[in-house]
């Protein structure tokens, strides 16, 4: 039997997932009598858990009521919540949820107008004609998928957010096409095919983005769990969507103008939404626009932003547009006087610079080679610049007739000893430089130096 001193000593504890542990005590029999189990405090923006008191406690039990809270956290948040997921994971799915309501009523009046359109509720109407209309809706979007994904689908996680706020305005956009289809029966099936063309667009676009950002927000190897968990929400957001519709539906439907004007309100709400939801996103890996505003402030200020003031700075239109080529070009003239494996050309007249990364090139590399390529565009732009660069950018704006290939040797070497530096900033406030986001293709080259070629 155990003795007094044994049943007040603890013996171990134990914790689940995030939950706050509790202890075990030695029993009068020699048995593990374990301590009632407590709650922990989950802070959410509009109510928040209290621990859940011992057994006996009375009123100060609150735990037992908010037990249903507890179960529906296990069925729509991933386990080990919040520790298991990046900490931006909960902004981003309140936001994300409430565009998706707003974008299932939105969808519910688009529906309405099309099958008004087809003919659903017309006797004159006729079936094989709507069977027509439906199949050249659906083979058009169909094709659109298959393209959309060839042309941009290996660039869709290196600007995620830009990407997936491009899809829901897109999505926004498709909806209007269907709405205002019925308007104009001429031109119907050109409508709807055009706007299925969009959404299947969105579909690509939507899916390949989540899926990255899934990527981000697990953090204990449970993409699965995340995914799922994501599925289940919207699946929610969808139900209670389609419960109001059901209500909101014959109030407009014979008002084009209300529906109109409810279908705006929506849409403003929807992008609104979106917008805040990936404002919310804080990715610690870089692509071409964060490492831009982070190397512009090292640059200027000698100091690394924190992947959080990056991530509020970015612009979210920066997807869209060209970034560093990555190609093979001019590669003669280029292997002159280098051996760091990769080569870049510096066009001054379009500030455009093409980079050629060798087989052994690794992310590491990969981030010099693109900082580099930002360097150079520096030196033509404003804002104070480092000593050795400012010298630089002089020469440059003083309209020397420096050639380019002297100055990318010249930057190569003031890179020597300010790349570690930066890379050094870089790790310490928080980003991730063994992996990035850049948007490399998978071109690489093998050159070779001859021994009587001075190298850097």
């Amino acid at each position: 039997m155990a003795d007094v001193a044994s049943l007040e000593t603890p013996l171990c504890s134990e914790q689940f997932g995030s939950g706050a542990a509790r202890g075990c005590r030695a029993a009068p029999d020699g048995s593990l009598q374990w301590e009632a189990e407590e709650r922990r405090w989950w802070r959410f923006p509009a109510f928040a858990v209290k621990p859940r008191g011992r057994e006996g406690d009375g009123e100060g039990s609150p735990g037992a009521a908010l037990l249903p809270l507890s179960g529906l956290q296990a069925v729509f948040l991933p386990q080990g919540f919040p520790d298991s997921v990046s900490p931006d994971y909960l902004p981003y799915q309140i936001w994300d949820s409430v565009q998706a309501f707003a974008s299932s009523l939105s969808g519910s009046l688009a529906t309405h107008a099309v099958l008004l359109g087809i003919g659903v509720g017309n006797a004159k109407a006729s079936v094989s004609a709507a069977t027509a209309t439906w199949l050249v809706k659906d083979s058009t979007g169909m094709l659109g998928r298959i393209i959309f994904a060839w042309w941009k689908g290996g660039k869709l996680d290196c600007n995620a957010k830009q990407w997936r706020l491009f899809a829901d305005i897109l999505n926004d956009l498709a909806m209007f096409l269907e709405i205002m289809a019925p308007i104009y029966p001429i031109c119907f099936t050109m409508t709807v095919s055009t706007s299925n063309l969009a959404k299947c667009i969105v579909s690509v676009a939507g899916g390949a983005t989540r899926a990255a950002l899934t990527v981000h927000q697990a953090r204990r190897n449970n993409m699965a769990d995340v995914s799922a968990k994501d599925s289940s929400q919207e699946t929610l957001v969808n139900l209670a969507g389609l419960l109001v519709s059901l209500l909101m539906l014959p109030l407009v439907s014979d008002c084009p103008s209300l529906s109109l004007g409810c279908f705006f309100l929506l849409t403003t709400l929807h992008i609104y939404a979106n917008y805040r939801a990936v404002r919310a996103l804080v990715i610690e890996t870089l692509n071409e626009s964060r490492l831009q505003l982070v190397l512009k402030h090292f640059l200027q200020r000698g100091e690394v932003l924190d992947p959080t003031s990056a991530n509020q700075m970015e612009p979210l239109w920066t997807g869209f547009w060209p970034s560093l080529s990555l190609s093979v070009f001019e590669l003669q003239q280029l292997v002159e006087g280098h051996q760091e494996p990769y080569l870049l050309c510096w066009n001054q007249s379009r500030n455009q610079v093409q980079v050629v990364l060798s087989q052994m090139a690794g992310p590491e590399t990969i981030l010099r080679a693109a900082t580099h390529g930002l360097v150079l565009g520096a030196l033509q732009e404003d804002g104070p610049l480092p000593e050795e660069l400012e010298e630089l950018r002089n020469q440059v704006r003083a309209g020397a007739e420096k050639d380019s290939w002297v100055i990318i040797r010249e930057t190569h070497q003031v890179l020597n000893k300010l790349f570690p530096k930066f890379l050094k900033g870089l790790q310490t406030a928080g980003w991730k430089t063994e992996k990035h986001q850049l948007e490399v293709d998978e071109w690489r080259a093998t050159w070779f130096l001859s021994p009587e070629k001075k190298v850097l």
